[in-house]
């Protein structure tokens, strides 16, 4: 039981330090759809800003990395925290018919939406019947 309230009362930084792995990342949930023009990614990535998103598209690899910053109202400091790390990661391999190159992405409320369309060549296209 003693060791119990001698971790409750270390400092906070010797909380992280001994909590938090070198190089851990969290792997933010995502949800992936398919349509005729091509694929959509939204990601849960709370607390990222825009500015600290790293996207890249290599070949077939698509890779997200965010970096959460989590503010602290002044005078008060963390005791506990269920997030042990705040830098987001996640790649996806990426079909051959996409074109990484006009990728878009959009960030609302926290989810990171991110579009990439299908080449011309394999999107479906309707042929007009003439008569006659």
């Amino acid at each position: 039981m003693a060791d119990k309230q001698e971790v409750a009362k270390r400092d906070s930084a010797e909380v992280e330090r001994t909590d938090r792995a070198p190089g851990s990342v969290m792997l933010p949930p995502a949800d992936v759809f398919e349509d005729a023009e091509g694929i959509t990614l939204q990601l849960d990535m709370p607390g990222v800003a825009k500015d600290r998103f790293n996207l890249q598209a290599n070949k077939n690899t698509l890779l997200i990395e965010g970096s959460a910053r989590i503010e602290m109202p002044q005078g008060m400091e963390a005791l506990y925290a269920d997030v042990r790390s705040t830098l987001y990661r996640r790649s996806f391999v990426l079909s051959d018919e996409l074109e990484t190159d006009k990728t878009e992405a959009s960030l609302k409320d926290g989810v990171l939406t991110v579009r990439i369309p299908k080449r011309a060549e394999v999107r479906p296209r309707r042929i007009e019947v003439r008569t006659g």
